[in-house]
């Protein structure tokens, strides 16, 4: 045996490396979290077979589920990447986790990278359930995969920087009870259950630029409408996804 065979190599692991290990991390404690699976799995579950089996809201012309699918995509986009990624990094800086992984080998850059890797893992399989279930319920979704994804990746990169914001900003226990009432007031008010036609017109106007608005109605036109490219909905949630992700960057606290 030579010498030095067992020489210690101390050093950071890879930081792809480092990413992919945080990344996992972050994917089991959202998985493992009952209040989060409530609201990225089983409330948008309940209100798809709710609204497509019951005649609750007057959907329009056509099948319900055909109207409600695209908008309880939306809304499982919203609850992991902002309702549910706000109140987890919320708490995490309240209790020192965040200071204490600011100050590992792990750049801070690369935290929130591997957060956003949890937040797309977690979307892809709620996004699986929902359309079996809503194929289940006669659902024939319309257009291509290319719209769809742009609109999943910048409705995520939108609401994870309005998230990482109110997490980064408020106090915990002020995140958990703010990201819940937006949670709620887009639920009703961005046309994922209601349309917006149902709205006064000065209303709508406004509820039309909301993230939840343009990801809901652009995955419709695609879906439902078989759109090529909501290129107005895409510009919306860019402008949000700039918006959020650049305060975030400017005025996130970790500790």
């Amino acid at each position: 045996m030579s010498a030095g065979t067992y020489t210690p190599r101390p050093g950071a692991a890879p930081v792809g490396r480092m990413i992919a290990a945080q990344a996992l991390f972050e994917t089991k404690m959202l998985l493992r979290n009952g209040e989060q699976l409530l609201l990225t799995v089983v409330i948008p579950s309940l209100l798809l077979v709710l609204f497509s089996t019951v005649d609750i809201v007057d959907t329009g012309d056509g099948r319900p589920v055909d109207f409600l699918a695209p908008g309880v995509l939306a809304l499982a986009v919203m609850s992991t990447a902002f309702t549910g990624q706000a109140i987890a990094t919320g708490f995490e800086r309240r209790y020192g986790v965040l200071k204490r992984l600011a100050a590992s080998p792990l750049p801070r850059w690369a935290l929130m990278t591997a957060k956003t890797l949890a937040v797309l893992v977690t979307e892809v399989l709620q996004i699986a359930l929902l359309t079996a279930i809503a194929l289940g319920l006669g659902w024939s979704p319309q257009g291509g995969p290319l719209p769809v994804l742009l609109l999943i990746v910048l409705g995520t990169a939108a609401f994870s920087g309005l998230g990482l914001l109110m997490a980064g900003t408020l106090k915990a226990e002020a995140t958990l009870a703010a990201a819940n009432l937006v949670f709620l007031l887009l639920l009703v008010g961005g046309g994922v259950v209601v349309p917006l036609d149902k709205f006064p017109d000065a209303a709508r106007g406004l509820l039309e630029l909301l993230p939840i608005s343009a990801l809901s109605g652009g995955l419709r036109d695609v879906l439902q409408d078989g759109a090529a490219m909501p290129w107005a909905e895409l510009g919306i949630l860019a402008v949000w996804a700039a918006a959020g992700l650049g305060a975030a960057a400017k005025l996130f606290r970790w500790e």
